[in-house]
C-alpha cells in the first residue's frame, strides 16, 4: 500500500513541476553569494523561500508572485482568480508576514472572459483585507493566462532554510471545507467568515514574533510531501513522515489528500521543547494540527504509515528544485 502511494506522489505532476524551478537556479545560482541577511534566524531568506525578504527598517519587505495554473484557469476561472489572490497571501504569511497589497498580471481572449476572473480577485481581496493596487490586464489576448504578485511586511522570519535534524514536523490545516470537484484544491476559504479567515493567519506571525518557530512552508501544489521536499532540500536535511498523523478529511483518499493544495495549510519544523505552544496556537483557532514527522540529517524524505517505511526522495542523489542552503548539495 504504501509503496503505491509514494509511486503516485513520485509521479505526481505537483511534484514533478518542482523541478521545473531547476532553470532559474541555475540562471540564479551566481546571486547566492548575495543572500539577504536575516538578524533574527541563523541562516539567510535566500532562493528558495516562499517570499523574497528584503531587509528594511527593523524588518523584511517580502516580495512573492503565483501564476496560476492554465486548466484550471479555463475550468473554473471565477475561483482561478479567488485563488490566484489567496495563495500570495498564504505565502507572505508562511513567512511570519502580514500582506500589503497585490498587483495583478490578467490575459483574456475577450472582455467576457475576464470578468469571473476579476469576480474572484476581488472577492478574495475583500476576504483577505488585501487591495488590489495595479497590475496590468489585456482583453485582446489569445489565450488566457493570470498571474499575481504580493507585497508584504515581516518583523520575524519563518524561513525555508532553518529546519534541524531533531525538530519536530508540525502539519496545520484548516479541514472545514471541501475538495474541488476536479482539481486538487481544497476550499476552506470561499465559505468562510473573512474575520475568521485572518484571525487564523495571524497564526503564523504570532509564533514567529513570539520566537516559537523560525522555519516552515505553506503547503503549495505539490502538496504535504512537495513541501516537504522543498522544506528539506534548502535545509539540507531528511525527515520522516508520519501519514497516519498527517490531518485529512475522512472522505479523501491519502494519495489525494498528499497532493491537495489547502486553502489554510502550513508545514512548520519547530524544536520539540516548544511544539505543543505551537500546536496549541493552531488548535485555540479550531485549525487541525499535529506532530507528523521528525527532522533529521539524512536528507531523504521516508514515509512511514501502518508501520511500513518507504523513501519518497533521497536530495543528495536527486535534487527536486536545485535550491539548497549553502554546503548542503
Amino acid at each position: 500500500m504504501l509503496g503505491g502511494v509514494a509511486a503516485e506522489l513520485r509521479g505526481a505532476i505537483g511534484v514533478l513541476a518542482k523541478r521545473d524551478v531547476q532553470i532559474p537556479a541555475r540562471y540564479l545560482s551566481g546571486e547566492r553569494g548575495a543572500a539577504l541577511a536575516a538578524s533574527s534566524v541563523e541562516r539567510p531568506a535566500a532562493l528558495g523561500d516562499d517570499c523574497a525578504a528584503i531587509p528594511d527598517g527593523d524588518g523584511y519587505l517580502l516580495l512573492a508572485a503565483e501564476g496560476i495554473w492554465p486548466a484550471f484557469l479555463e475550468g473554473d476561472p471565477r475561483f482561478a482568480g479567488y485563488s490566484a489572490v489567496m495563495v500570495n497571501v498564504s505565502d507572505v504569511y508562511a513567512m511570519g508576514g502580514r500582506p500589503i497589497a497585490v498587483v495583478d498580471v490578467v490575459w483574456g481572449t475577450s472582455a467576457g472572459a475576464l470578468e469571473p476572473v476579476w469576480e474572484g480577485m476581488v472577492a478574495a481581496s475583500r476576504a483577505y483585507g488585501v487591495p488590489i493596487v495595479g497590475g496590468h490586464t489585456s482583453a485582446r489576448s489569445p489565450y488566457n493566462a493570470l498571474a499575481v504578485a504580493i507585497a508584504g511586511r515581516a518583523r520575524r522570519l519563518i524561513t525555508s532554510f532553518a529546519a534541524r535534524p531533531g525538530d519536530v514536523l508540525v502539519a496545520a490545516i484548516d479541514l472545514r471545507g471541501e475538495m474541488h470537484a476536479e482539481h486538487p484544491f481544497w476550499n476552506a476559504s470561499t465559505g468562510a467568515d473573512p474575520a475568521r479567515l485572518r484571525g487564523d493567519l495571524e497564526v503564523l506571525p504570532a509564533l514567529a514574533e513570539a520566537g516559537l518557530c523560525d522555519a516552515g512552508k505553506d503547503i503549495s501544489m505539490g502538496g504535504v510531501a512537495g513541501t516537504l521536499l522543498m522544506l528539506l532540500e534548502t535545509s539540507g536535511a531528511g525527515a520522516v513522515l508520519d501519514l497516519d498523523a498527517v490531518p485529512r478529511p475522512r472522505d479523501v483518499p491519502l494519495a489525494r489528500w498528499l497532493l491537495a493544495f489547502p486553502s489554510y495549510g502550513f508545514l512548520l519544523s519547530v524544536r520539540p521543547e516548544v511544539a505543543g505552544e505551537v500546536l496549541s496556537a493552531f488548535a485555540r483557532r479550531g485549525i487541525a494540527s499535529a506532530a507528523v514527522g521528525a527532522v533529521d540529517g539524512s536528507r531523504r524524505l521516508i514515509l512511514q504509515a501502518a508501520g511500513e517505511r518507504q523513501t519518497l526522495w533521497d536530495l543528495s542523489a536527486e535534487p527536486l528544485t536545485g535550491l539548497a542552503r549553502e554546503g548542503a548539495r
